[in-house]
């Protein structure tokens, strides 16, 4: 189903994009060109920019934050003086713009009490391991979301696959629906989706769906969540930061969750967005290994909350947590399930950097592995670090990356920082028959992360994201069956091949310090 079949389509899309581009563009040349003739014709100016300049150095210096992105720019602006200044003054802030920032603080503050901790839970896990309770408190503590028990989890090795499993969970709703995707695309996947969003509103279940203004602004026209709207009151629909052509944007934080509840007892998430390459629809890279995970169970509480803490943020409509708890398990759930679950969020509000913590303590807790999946390897210092000490103490770290990129400017930062790491011993596979979207950590058997988050600086420090940290469940097993049938299907990397000369080693030095910055 396509909801706007009897227009022109793409062009409402390239208009949006050129406008918005061209827009931007000459806001960027007019502030740029007040700025130069401002310290061409004024000293008192030019001197001001200059000591700006020495005070963001100096405040950097002293700042406490990911050490890599301080550098990216402290090098732009002692090497674009004083004009490295007004760039920093324009974007160099990772937080998000002081309104939403209160918005959502507020919002998580409203949703504290009802994310407490099952002590019978805390203390089973306990009982079982105190490193794992140890890393559960601190998820706890850094995201707010506790840990759980009595949650069914299905891993998914393509989004054929969990595809065809939302759509079989969202036939059953009764009550609602909740969804919140970076990218959303008109096409065969997403027509699906909504002709039975559709159905589900006239039977009237509660819809309300967020999706990413910038991740979809090359796929979705302005005024997309209108339309939706139009089509049924029982649907609302919010597009996250909406794009608009100004500098003054704040464009840096993105809403990259990918997040889907029924009625409040099913919930998938992982790296699957709603389009057609997302489930090999169409063909863009290759063939396009993705991966996700259905919870059923008291887990689904954590994405379910995670949902109503943005939308009660982006909207005057706010959401009433008591009505969207479910009461007792689906009949095809059994009552109580191994393991243990903590769906957790991440943000750019603080500094707290609870995806990259977790994955380094999965890497620093690791006996014998830990198998990686990413799209993207751009690295902080202290991840390399934990990955270089990972290996070199014994542990069989593999990494499986894109064999054909999306970004060719990614995938030659991503090589450019494979030789420290094949030096102390990890293993890098290229995922030969296509792209790898994949985001997920196994270590020994016992511990995983599956999600929404890249080994990315993006990911990491700038986007709103989420995951699931699991211990002990069986579909754990799936996760490890899934990544030794990818390697299988990959090329390993071996020194040789990423080693280089002259002013490729220059290019890539350079693309490792500015890494945090694009």
């Amino acid at each position: 189903m396509q909801l706007l079949k009897d227009i022109n389509y793409k062009k409402m899309i390239t208009s949006r994009i050129l406008v918005t581009g061209i827009m931007i563009l000459l806001e960027l040349g007019m502030l740029v060109n007040i700025f130069l003739k401002a310290i061409r014709y004024s000293w008192l100016i030019l001197g001001a920019f200059y000591i700006l300049s020495v005070l963001y150095v100096f405040y950097l210096i002293t700042k406490d934050d990911n050490a890599s992105y301080r550098m990216g720019w402290i090098l732009v602006i002692l090497m674009l003086p004083p004009l490295g200044a007004f760039l920093y003054m324009l974007w160099g802030d990772k937080k998000p713009g002081k309104r939403l920032r209160a918005k959502l603080k507020l919002s998580y503050l409203e949703m504290d009490k009802y994310l407490e901790d099952d002590e019978v839970t805390c203390e089973a896990l306990a009982e079982v391991s105190q490193r794992a309770i140890a890393t559960t408190r601190y998820i706890k503590k850094a995201s707010r979301y506790p840990v759980h028990r009595n949650t069914h989890v299905t891993y998914y090795s393509i989004g054929e696959a969990m595809f065809e499993a939302m759509l079989e969970e969202m036939r059953k709703a009764k009550h609602f629906i909740f969804l919140e995707y970076f990218i959303v695309e008109e096409g065969e996947m997403w027509g699906k989706m909504l002709e039975i969003l559709l159905e589900k509103a006239k039977q009237g279940v509660e819809i309300r769906m967020l999706y990413d203004d910038m991740g979809s602004v090359a796929l979705l026209p302005f005024g997309y969540s209108r339309k939706l709207e139009e089509m049924d009151p029982h649907i609302k629909c919010i597009p996250f930061n909406s794009v608009v052509p100004f500098l003054a944007m704040v464009m840096n934080n993105r809403d990259h969750r990918k997040i889907l509840v029924i009625d409040g007892h099913t919930g998938f998430t992982g790296g699957i967005n709603l389009a057609d390459e997302y489930i090999n629809v169409r063909e863009r890279y290759g063939h396009w290994k993705d991966t996700g995970l259905k919870l059923v169970g008291e887990g689904v509480w954590n994405l379910t909350v995670m949902f109503m803490e943005m939308w009660n943020a982006c909207s005057e409509a706010k959401l009433l947590p008591e009505l969207y708890k479910a009461e007792g398990h689906p009949d095809e759930m059994p009552q109580t399930c191994e393991g243990f679950v903590q769906p957790f969020g991440d943000d750019p509000l603080d500094d707290e950097n609870v995806g990259e913590d977790v994955y380094i303590e999965i890497l620093s807790q690791a006996k014998k592995y830990v198998y990686i999946m990413t799209p993207y390897l751009i690295l902080s210092d202290e991840m390399k670090r934990a990955l270089v000490m990972a290996a070199k103490r014994g542990v069989d770290v593999r990494i499986i990356t894109p064999g054909i990129p999306d970004k060719k400017i990614v995938f030659r930062l991503t090589r450019a920082n494979y030789l420290p790491l094949l030096e102390a011993g990890v293993k890098i596979y290229e995922y030969t028959p296509g792209f790898v979207h994949a985001k997920s950590f196994l270590c020994d058997d016992t511990v995983g992360v599956v999600g929404t988050i890249n080994l990315d600086y993006r990911s990491l420090f700038l986007h709103f994201e989420n995951a699931v940290w699991m211990y002990k469940v069986p579909a754990l097993a799936d996760l490890k069956k899934d990544i030794i049938e990818t390697i299988e299907r990959s090329r390993m990397v071996y020194k040789e091949d990423v080693h280089t000369k002259g002013l490729g080693i220059v290019l890539d030095g350079m693309l490792r310090v500015m890494a945090p910055l694009l």
